[in-house]
């Protein structure tokens, strides 16, 4: 028993010499007060690094494929009806909408619920996400006090203000007059031929494609930020310090985020719809939910109208797959 102390005494001494071998002796004549504004200058120095030049083109690319998209998606939606949900954030793309008891109500309340369909427009297709407009991303964080001082633009435009692209003047604040405009398109039919609405589609269908991927790109030099709990979006290195969170099971928190880094779906979310294919009944309905495929809301818009969707997205329309049985819709 003495001898197991022993050992154990002098294990623990040397782990203890051990420790105090590696560390780090500083010396007391380092002068903090001199070394402090050095640091600081080279915080400072940082900024002349940005906006990166081989990424301006990119984030021209990405304002010109959103400018291109917002226009298509507002065109196609005189021709191709889209419903959506009164009390969950649902939609459908089509004439008829689907009769699937999926509704969870508007804070998650219930399930299994019919939907309450009405007329949707363009912020159900393409969801807006905003962000805090600042000078550079080097700017000093958001304080909560701060939080009215500075203004809320998209956060894709944003993300490209950053990246030093010249935003046409008044594109960040004319959001409000294109999603009126595409709601009052959407009740008169546009009087455009199929071949006229294909090309649309195509060409909305490319913008989709050159926007995601662009933003995919600018998000592995410029970081930007996401709260876990919440839609919340922030371009920047660090995320604001604005307690606006909405979870109201956190409240402990004080309404403050929980920043992670962001993805592509977090600045231009996908809004994911059914996808009814040829082959489906008119009406999809609940006995043939494991057979109906998905779709972006974006993509099917523009495949309801004849344009041809990347083979990436084959798994998830389920193109070839097979048709719900006929026995089950006739029994309900």
């Amino acid at each position: 028993m003495a001898f197991m102390g022993r050992m154990a005494g002098s294990r623990i001494f040397s782990e203890l010499c051990g420790s105090i071998v590696n560390l780090r002796m500083y010396s007391s004549r380092v002068d903090w007060k001199q070394l402090r504004p050095m640091i600081l200058k080279r915080i400072k120095n940082r900024t002349k690094d940005y906006p990166i030049k081989r990424m301006i083109p990119v984030a021209q690319e990405v304002v010109r494929a959103r400018e291109i998209l917002t226009e298509g998606v507002s065109i196609l939606l005189r021709a191709v009806p889209v419903q959506s949900c009164k009390f969950c954030p649902e939609i459908h793309v089509g004439a008829m909408a689907h009769q699937m008891k999926s509704c969870h109500g508007f804070k998650r309340m219930i399930k299994d619920r019919p939907h309450q369909w009405g007329p949707g427009g363009l912020n159900n297709i393409l969801v807006p996400v905003e962000a805090f407009h600042q000078e550079n991303m080097f700017q000093d964080e958001i304080r909560h006090d701060q939080r009215f001082d500075f203004t809320r633009v998209p956060a894709v435009l944003e993300l490209c203000h950053q990246a030093g692209a010249e935003l046409p003047e008044g594109l960040l604040y004319r959001r409000d007059e294109l999603c009126t405009a595409a709601e009052a398109n959407n009740q008169n039919p546009a009087p455009l031929l199929s071949s006229e609405l294909r090309l649309v589609g195509q060409r909305t269908l490319e913008a989709w494609e050159r926007l995601r991927l662009g933003v995919t790109k600018l998000l592995l030099v410029y970081p930007s930020k996401v709260c876990e709990n919440c839609s919340e979006v922030h371009v920047g290195i660090s995320g604001h310090k604005a307690r606006m969170c909405g979870v109201f099971k956190f409240e402990g928190w004080r309404g403050k985020h929980k920043w992670k880094k962001a993805g592509v779906d977090d600045l231009v979310p996908q809004k994911i719809v059914w996808h009814q294919r040829p082959h489906d009944p008119p009406i999809l309905v609940d006995s043939g939910r494991d057979y109906y495929g998905h779709a972006p809301a974006v993509v099917e818009l523009c495949v309801q109208v004849g344009a041809r969707a990347s083979p990436k997205y084959n798994c998830m329309m389920k193109e070839h797959g097979l048709a719900p049985p006929v026995q089950r819709d006739q029994a309900t």
